[in-house]
């Protein structure tokens, strides 16, 4: 196997398999967001990804990718409330980069605030 198949079979290893019931809470989320919207079909997207993404590796990496403005947003969006509808974190989290070194710092919510930078945060290895 070469690096990148090792990579990537890992990365796989850390994803969660939804339930069946799981999967159709999504379902029934993304359609009504769908049914709901109006405005930029940019904004629906990325709310979408949001929601798959976010199921996958939790919201604290979530909140430290995106700002609070755009969190909220997408939220509203979807008609959820992330911090209850997703795991505070997974094993797939340790994947974004701007997380894990978050998690090495005394305060979290500094990052999340902007109060600390960290570059390359919305990025995922």
């Amino acid at each position: 196997m070469t690096k990148d198949e090792l990579r990537i079979e890992d990365n796989r290893s850390k994803l969660r398999l939804l339930s069946i019931d799981e999967l159709k809470k999504l379902q029934e989320i993304e359609l009504d967001a769908i049914a709901r919207f109006k405005g930029s079909a940019d904004e629906l997207e990325s709310a979408l990804g949001f929601l798959r993404i976010g199921i996958q590796i939790g919201w604290k990496p979530m909140a430290i990718i995106h700002s609070k403005r755009t969190f909220k947003k997408y939220e509203e969006i979807l008609g959820i409330d992330a911090r209850s509808f997703f795991p505070e974190e997974t094993p797939a989290a340790s994947r974004s980069i701007g997380y894990k070194i978050a998690k090495t710092l005394t305060n979290f919510w500094k990052v999340v605030s902007g109060d600390i930078k960290i570059d390359n945060r919305r990025d995922i290895s």
